[in-house]
């Protein structure tokens, strides 16, 4: 299964792709499922179809490939699909790669200039009757929930084709609140687009504006009124990229940006918070109180994963969860930040039914000591009303996905955890069910998987209708 491609380390191990498309209808399971579990656990990640056509292939760059894992009856069972885009379908006719690595056009074939790149990799999640495949840099991509086939593209974004991998649902509304970056007429550009869907699939509120700079912003922060954007020094650059050098890249030099905007008056309310350079890719919750707005971020001291913009090695770094706070009162526009837990993780994730609101409970992909670069092994809960973490370490080696959180009664934080394990000594992985409140007693089910699944990015769960 293991496909080696160059001298890469995104293409190596476990990052290597899985080029089989599978169904198991039933894994092998060892303990007991919650009889009341009952739905579809899907993940996403990258999963280059055929050999890159430069050697600037980034983990972030390879082909979407859905893993869902169907709980029912006390079973689970399994189906892997590539996310069938555009771009996955030109290449597939033509037996080869064709795209060059970030839309490079000096090494993208002629044939395909100009067209549809999206590779639909990142996130996935269920809003308003579709299930969504969703990357950074275009429209989300609709598929069917059961087969995994292709239903194309939706046009939440207008002219602006851009939408996160990372929209949050209100909790209260059912709507989907979205943004995009790089949404200028230009590649690469400072131009961002901020939009609603409505919990029927309807756009209600699309704006333009102009950030301070140009920045990859994976994230954002919702609250129940505002709108948080973080324009932070990874920073885009298509002269960079004409010249040679990255056209992502670390620029600490120009500070952190924060925009915070009230989202019944849309981006005419725009304020910009600042604070020293630093980097976030995941929020774990955010939420107010009076004229103040507190976040909680894995916050990086530099930019992990990307080079400096003179094109050098950027320096290793850890994310550790951090609170920034807003005083929309106050006569300064600095974020305060402050220290949670100290405790290297990535992949936060909280009751989603507290999106937005004050919340207890946060879970995250952690690092006990053995895991390295973005390798985790071990699962983190956090009771932010006690200050007390609880840690599932895995057997060394083993790696784990995001947690995620499903619902088991009214109670916030009630229920289970769901993460897929990759298992290093035996190069295949694991499904675990954690009860989310006691994290450290280890799974209370596992269900075996006969290969690997590569290392991945987002998933959630669908609640079986």
């Amino acid at each position: 299964m293991n496909v080696a491609i160059r001298s890469n380390p995104y293409l190596d191990g476990n990052f290597a792709p899985v080029r089989s498309e599978d169904d198991f209808a039933e894994l092998p399971l060892e303990g007991t499922l919650p009889p009341e579990l009952t739905g579809t656990l899907y993940r996403n990640g990258p999963n280059p179809q055929f050999e890159p056509r430069d050697d600037n292939y980034h983990w972030f760059l390879g082909d979407g490939m859905l893993h869902a894992f169907h709980i029912a009856n006390g079973k689970v069972s399994y189906r892997n699909r590539y996310i069938r885009t555009p771009k996955w379908q030109v290449e597939h006719a033509a037996g080869k790669a064709l795209f060059g690595s970030w839309g490079n056009p000096a090494t993208t074939d002629p044939s395909v200039l100009g067209h549809e790149g999206g590779v639909a990799n990142t996130n996935v999640l269920w809003h308003a009757g579709k299930l969504l495949a969703l990357e950074e840099a275009h429209e989300p991509f609709a598929v069917d929930p059961v087969s995994l086939a292709p239903q194309g593209y939706l046009g939440y974004a207008g002219d602006a084709q851009r939408f996160t991998a990372h929209p949050k649902i209100d909790p209260e509304t059912g709507e989907m609140v979205f943004f995009g970056y790089s949404a200028g007429e230009m590649p690469l550009s400072a131009g961002m687009v901020y939009g609603v869907v409505d919990a029927q699939g309807r756009v209600t509120q699309r704006e333009r504006f102009e950030a301070p700079f140009a920045s990859m912003v994976h994230d954002f922060m919702v609250t129940k009124r505002h709108v948080l954007f973080p324009v932070l020094p990874l920073t885009l650059s298509l002269e960079r990229a004409m010249n040679g050098l990255p056209p992502v890249a670390w620029e600490p030099e120009k500070g952190a940006r924060v925009g915070v905007m009230a989202r019944k008056d849309g981006v005419e309310s725009l304020r910009w918070f600042t604070t020293e350079a630093n980097y976030v890719f995941h929020v774990m919750n955010a939420w107010e109180n009076g004229n103040l707005i507190t976040a909680d971020v894995m916050e990086y001291p530099n930019a992990p994963l990307f080079p400096n913009a003179d094109g050098s090695p950027g320096a290793p770094a850890a994310a550790i969860l951090r609170r920034w706070t807003f005083d929309l009162a106050g006569n300064t526009d600095t974020i305060k930040r402050e220290t949670l837990d100290d405790m290297a993780g990535e992949f936060p994730r909280i009751d989603d039914r507290r999106t937005g609101l004050s919340y207890r409970h946060g879970w995250f992909a952690a690092r006990s000591g053995h895991a390295r670069d973005v390798r985790y092994d071990a699962i983190a809960h956090i009771d932010h009303s006690t200050g007390r973490r609880a840690i599932y370490a895995l057997p060394q080696g083993d790696v784990t996905s995001e947690p995620v959180f499903v619902e088991r009664s009214a109670a916030e934080g009630d229920g289970w955890l769901l993460a897929v394990v990759y298992r290093a000594s035996e190069d295949r992985s694991d499904l675990l069910v954690l009860d989310a409140q006691a994290v450290e007693a280890g799974p209370v089910a596992t269900a075996s998987l006969p290969r690997r699944v590569p290392f991945g990015f987002h998933g959630n769960w669908r609640a079986q209708a």
